[in-house]
């Protein structure tokens, strides 16, 4: 059970980086850590939570392992975690 993070690599608000937040076990463990980060519920989307620049340091001091983009996608995917947008037909 791990929470992971990804470098802050997107651009977002406020002309900041951002980075996803997303755990490879739970969607209760991903809150849980968000709350314990103060990050706010409204920073969630489907599968992952979208924190600023600011709060990488804090996240991994806090416990969550950096990873790259590219195996934070993988994880999040091999835990059967992944929620796509779906598109709506026109």
């Amino acid at each position: 059970m791990t929470v992971l993070i990804d470098p802050p690599n997107w651009p977002g608000p406020r002309g900041l980086m951002w980075s996803h937040l997303v755990s490879d076990a739970s969607l209760e463990e991903l809150h849980d850590f968000a709350a314990r980060l103060e990050v706010p519920g409204r920073a969630f989307d489907r599968d992952h939570y979208d924190v600023p620049e600011t709060v990488h340091a804090r996240a991994v001091s806090l416990g969550a392992q950096a990873v790259s983009s590219r195996e934070l996608l993988q994880r999040l995917i091999a835990a059967g975690l992944r929620r796509r947008k779906r598109h709506s037909p026109r």
